[in-house]
């Protein structure tokens, strides 16, 4: 389990890089290969399994994307904005995706089923793009677009859960 979050931790910050000082002035530089000690090969190595574990992870396609990447953090900040785009992108996402939730409503010959699903798709894209909305508004979202023949059920679920 430490292993697991010191590899996240590598993912996240970037990979470890032994450094030494000189002493006049006093400045930190990178160690050379030649002056790395034990703890600093096994440091180093931990960014190597980090970057096969994401390596063997995806397909063909994203090799493609991240094969010039050096280190963990760079195949995931590849990866990441392949997929969710830049910080505009996602925003742009999220927006459009919060004007569907808004005006979200039940088709005339839709199933409960068939509007549950677009719901749900809806609010897993918000969800994985950091937009969180709280159950509680969901609940009552679904119930303000099912149709008037739902009525006597939505009033039930209504008083029985206190929404």
């Amino acid at each position: 389990m430490a292993e697991d979050s010191e590899l996240w931790d590598i993912i996240c910050d970037g990979p470890f890089v032994p450094m030494k000082t000189i002493s006049e002035p006093a400045v930190t530089v990178p160690k050379t290969w030649k002056e790395y000690n034990d703890v600093d090969c096994k440091a180093i190595e931990k960014n190597f399994r980090a970057k096969k574990i994401l390596v063997c992870g995806i397909g063909r396609d994203e090799y493609n994307r991240i094969s010039a990447c050096q280190s963990a953090k760079e195949i995931s900040e590849a990866l990441q904005t392949a997929h969710e785009g830049t910080t505009q992108v996602k925003q742009s996402k999220i927006d459009i995706l919060t004007t569907e939730y808004e005006l979200f409503s039940m088709n005339d010959d839709e199933s409960i089923q068939n509007i549950h699903t677009r719901f749900t798709s809806i609010i897993n894209e918000l969800h994985y793009l950091g937009e969180i909305i709280p159950r509680n508004k969901l609940v009552r979202k679904i119930l303000s677009v099912l149709p008037g023949s739902w009525e006597s059920k939505v009033n039930a679920i209504t008083e029985a859960k206190d929404l």
